[in-house]
């Protein structure tokens, strides 16, 4: 298979990440460390597909502050071409500030993307020849709903998107009903459909148009839906250094296996379970396989 190209239309920023030590104390001073790495929901996506082969192309705003020159120079050396991005004059480049426990598990962020702003329907339009020749398009929701209609009504190619959190998750109603697939968290899942569970909320997503639902459930597993069937499958277990970028990470790997044949020969997990869902992806039956999954509907039956 030839290499096929995905363009990410996202957010960049600098990450600013605190570590405490030991468990942490509210509302007080811990000593820990401060990290400082490039970020952002599409530059995340986008760095796993590169990552995994992929041709990227990232469309961002990106200011042409301290921030900017180094986030422009890491993601050019790593693969992605960003001659689509936006360089602002006399902006500030976004930045994300969170805080982890002693483990790596996020307790609290602060995102300053304002910036993202600047990717609008206009300067789009600009380039929507480029854009509409990729064999994918993939979208997060630090871009405005304005534009996010825009993409939906006028890319015509596959298209995917990342909800990046429940309060921004509403800004990708408008293009619910031409995505390819979609992964949100269950919480992300559940503040969007006003479902109690991620099985509801998936459900709910299939009937808004989303072809492919996946929530993840963090150490739970994901639930992946298609139309008629939801199954539920287990995390591989592995050594965790931090759980920020998981989801990122995820909804990479599922834009990389819709781009490849289903002859693929790397092993990545049970060779049965790989094979169950590249059946759901293509809305074939599962077979039962103990421990791989659990069939939780079937034509809205429950089993």
């Amino acid at each position: 298979m030839g290499n096929k190209t995905v363009i990410v239309i996202g957010a960049v920023n600098m990450d600013i990440c605190g570590r405490p030590d030991r468990e942490p104390r509210m509302k007080d001073s811990n000593p820990g460390t401060v990290s400082f790495s490039p970020g952002g929901v599409g530059r995340n996506i986008a760095h796993n597909l590169c990552l995994l082969g992929l041709n990227v192309k990232f469309i961002a705003a990106i200011g042409d502050d301290v921030y900017g020159d180094s986030i422009f120079e890491s993601c050019t050396k790593l693969g992605m071409d960003m001659h689509l991005s936006r360089r602002m004059s006399g902006g500030r480049t976004s930045s994300y500030l969170y805080v982890t426990d002693e483990n790596g598990d996020m307790l609290v962020g602060v995102s300053d993307t304002d910036i993202s702003a600047s990717i609008t329907p206009e300067y789009l339009k600009a380039h929507i020849k480029e854009i509409n020749e990729a064999d994918a398009v993939v979208i997060d929701a630090n871009l405005t709903r304005e534009t996010v209609a825009w993409i939906a009504e006028n890319v015509t190619a596959p298209l995917y998107a990342d909800p990046v959190s429940a309060a921004k998750a509403e800004r990708l109603r408008p293009a619910l009903g031409r995505l390819t697939a979609f992964k949100p968290n269950e919480y992300e899942a559940m503040s969007m459909t006003g479902e109690s569970t991620s099985l509801f909320a998936a459900e709910a997503l299939l009937r808004e148009g989303v072809k492919q639902v996946f929530v993840s459930l963090g150490d739970d597993g994901i639930v992946a839906a298609s139309d008629g069937e939801i199954i539920k499958l287990p995390c591989v277990t592995t050594e965790i250094a931090n759980c920020t970028g998981c989801g990122d990470a995820a909804t990479a790997a599922i834009i990389w296996r819709s781009q490849r044949a289903w002859h693929c020969r790397k092993r990545i997990g049970c060779h049965e379970g790989r094979r169950n869902v590249r059946r759901l992806l293509r809305n074939d039956k599962p077979r039962a396989v103990p421990g791989t999954y659990k069939l939780i509907r079937k034509n809205s039956a429950l089993y």
